[in-house]
């Protein structure tokens, strides 16, 4: 009896990547939607970018523009690093996982105790808008609020068993480039009364010290003990 042979795939079918592949090549859904939401309560929180931006009537949306540029920059070189460095080891994972939760726990602390506390800048307005921008970019590229969220928070929520894993980070670092243009140019708009309280009320004051020493506290432990979910 004469058995029907499989038609057998050719070498660059096989190759082909498979639906759950591609799938796998974005964060799991209910890992999008925790890295979203952590990201929004950080991006509220005032810090070095968002006291920049409120002290800038002229030209804050320039401002805005070139904070985001510097976001993009890190998203950028954390695809180029983070992916290796998630695949090479577990225990690079760990290091990384615990270093970006022990920093963002210790600068809530030290937002709770008073010191640390960012100021607006005292830099004279930019007279055009690509001097706000060029200023604005150098501004986040030196917040260490960016610096931690891109290299130590965001790492957290790649799948390392994923196929490419640095389109994850892209898809990740872009979303909270996006989340911070649309939360610091509400800002922007309203840089005329935000301004003025954070700089004149000391009620306003503490209140954005206690709430944003929280925050940081949380999210340091969130880093710590949270494990995002894998996308097979």
């Amino acid at each position: 009896m004469r058995t029907r042979r499989r038609p057998c795939r050719s070498r660059a079918s096989r190759l082909q990547p498979t639906p759950r592949d591609r799938l796998a090549r974005v964060p799991a859904f209910s890992t999008y939607a925790v890295f979203l939401t952590t990201a929004i309560v950080l991006l509220l929180v005032p810090g070095p970018a968002v006291l920049y931006v409120v002290t800038r009537r002229s030209g804050g949306l320039a401002s805005v523009a070139g904070i985001t540029t510097g976001t993009v920059a890190y998203a950028a070189l954390a695809a180029a690093g983070l992916s290796s460095l998630i695949l090479a080891s577990t225990v690079a994972f760990d290091v990384v996982k615990y270093a970006g939760a022990a920093y963002l726990f210790l600068l809530g602390v030290r937002r709770l105790l008073g010191r640390g506390l960012e100021r607006p800048g005292e830099e004279a307005v930019p007279r055009t808008r690509r001097r706000a921008y060029t200023q604005g970019v150098v501004v986040n590229l030196t917040n260490p609020k960016t610096v931690v969220f891109v290299f130590a928070f965001l790492p957290q929520f790649v799948d390392p068993d994923a196929h490419h894993p640095w389109l994850q980070v892209i898809v990740l670092g872009l979303s909270f480039a996006l989340l911070g243009f649309l939360s610091d140019s509400m800002y922007a708009l309203a840089a005329g009364t935000v301004a003025d309280r954070l700089r004149g009320s000391a009620g306003i004051a503490r209140v954005q010290r206690w709430f944003g020493g929280g925050v940081l506290v949380g999210l340091g432990i969130l880093a710590a003990v949270w494990t995002p979910s894998r996308a097979r």
